[in-house]
């Protein structure tokens, strides 16, 4: 099993980190910069993540933006309405000074709106990459008929789906981006239960449950790449430790 995967133009660990609930506060700073050191090469927020908190956190830990790091944001969420272009144009300006950066490694359309044709709201992305503030597209919580839309429109490297061992709702868009060589980054990786099979799996490897989850994941595509979320540096390098575990194939489908 390969233990990193291209994203755009950029080698990255396979697991990342997600930062949902990321305050900024002196030691959540110090976090993300241990995170980094430990081998995180991803982080993922949001425009909306903490009232830009999250955003401005990793600003103030990160920058200037490692050039083996990937740091990616989403905007165009909240509501209908939330994908116009021009509620677009100004999240992405708000998220490049909170994040202190020139330029955006990978930037989601966080939600498609139901308001507003998805060509409309990935126009406006497409407008700072072709300007040089984004450098890589990608779109979140969408079927295939939407992907190939979108890369209708824009260069589309990375999917943000909802997907762990108990949600499997996209399990043919898993494989499509395997097919296309376009990432899959599981959002709630770690929700779910394995039941007694999971116990039995990850005693057997001297595991945690969680890393049997992430090394199930890892297994099930190539161009799969977990963030799970954490605010415990712990936490962090046992999720990274899962890359080490080599699950059998009779594991894989027990698990499945």
């Amino acid at each position: 099993m390969e233990n990193s995967m291209r994203v755009g133009d950029i080698d990255v660990a396979r697991i990342g980190l997600g930062t949902n609930r990321l305050m900024k506060t002196p030691d959540n700073i110090a976090f993300i910069k241990a995170a980094v050191a430990a081998g995180v090469q991803m982080v993922d927020t949001a425009h909306s993540y903490t009232g830009g908190q999250s955003e401005e956190t990793i600003g103030e830990a990160l920058h200037p933006f490692p050039e083996s790091c990937i740091v990616a944001t989403k905007g165009g969420i909240g509501g209908p309405g939330r994908g116009r272009p021009e509620v677009l144009r100004a999240e992405i300006e708000q998220s490049l000074r909170r994040l202190r950066t020139e330029i955006i490694d990978l930037y989601y359309l966080h939600r498609v709106d139901r308001e507003t044709p998805l060509e409309e709201s990935l126009g406006a992305i497409k407008e700072h990459r072709d300007r040089g503030k984004i450098r890589h597209v990608g779109i979140s919580e969408v079927g295939i008929d939407q992907i190939e839309r979108a890369r209708r429109v824009v260069p589309i490297v990375a999917v943000q789906n909802q997907y762990n061992l108990s949600e499997r709702k996209y399990e043919a868009v898993v494989d499509y981006c395997a097919a296309e060589g376009i990432a899959f980054v599981p959002f709630f990786p770690l929700r779910g239960d394995g039941g007694r099979k999971l116990d039995e799996i990850a005693k057997r490897h001297r595991a945690t449950r969680q890393q049997i989850m992430l090394a199930w994941l890892l297994r099930r595509s190539p161009v799969m790449l977990p963030i799970p979320g954490t605010l415990s540096l712990e936490h962090l390098k046992e999720n990274v430790a899962a890359l080490q575990i080599d699950l059998t194939s009779a594991e894989v489908e027990a698990l499945r």
